[in-house]
């Protein structure tokens, strides 16, 4: 099962032993796999007007303005598809940007809510809690429960954001 930054890997110890899988494990990893081509490419128009764009901004000594061009300007990957159905996990973030998560999570953040924690970036795919500071909104649906798969994002894929007005 992948994580953001690791694999867990289940046996049934009847079957094997750990000391086999680990050896069979570090064979693999020894392979260079093949090179895939990047993930589908994304761009996600953003209104820059988030209840935690004030906030940011005093926090890192920064202009909106700024925080917009740094929050816009890498293409980031989506490292991992989770939380909530169609939330993925963007990345990295610029360092400038690097805040850590709410001392106080909210008990509601809106769909479609574009926000930072650490390294990271997100979309709020569905209205959950959530503990993200928020710098703007998104009308682009991520939970697409009708189709296969029903997230739009998926692990590998590629995402720009760009200011937008209403």
């Amino acid at each position: 099962m992948p994580g953001h930054a690791s694999v867990t890997v289940r046996f049934d110890p009847e079957q094997t032993s750990l000391e086999m899988m680990a050896a069979a494990i570090r064979r693999l990893a020894t392979k260079r796999p093949p090179v895939e081509e990047p993930g589908r490419l994304h761009r996600i128009p953003v209104v820059y007007d988030g209840p935690d764009m004030d906030d940011v901004c005093a926090r890192l000594n920064l202009s909106p303005q700024q925080v917009i061009a740094l929050h816009g300007k890498p293409i980031y990957r989506a490292f991992l598809v989770g939380f909530v159905p169609g939330w993925a996990y963007l990345g990295p973030l610029a360092d400038e940007l690097v805040l850590p998560r709410r001392p106080t999570p909210r008990t509601r953040v809106p769909a479609g809510s574009v926000a930072i924690a650490g390294q990271q970036t997100g979309i709020y795919p569905l209205t959950s809690p959530g503990g993200w500071h928020l710098i703007g909104r998104t009308s682009v649906r991520l939970f697409l429960p009708d189709s296969d798969p029903p997230s739009l994002f998926r692990a590998g894929d590629r995402v720009k954001f760009f200011a937008a007005s209403e």
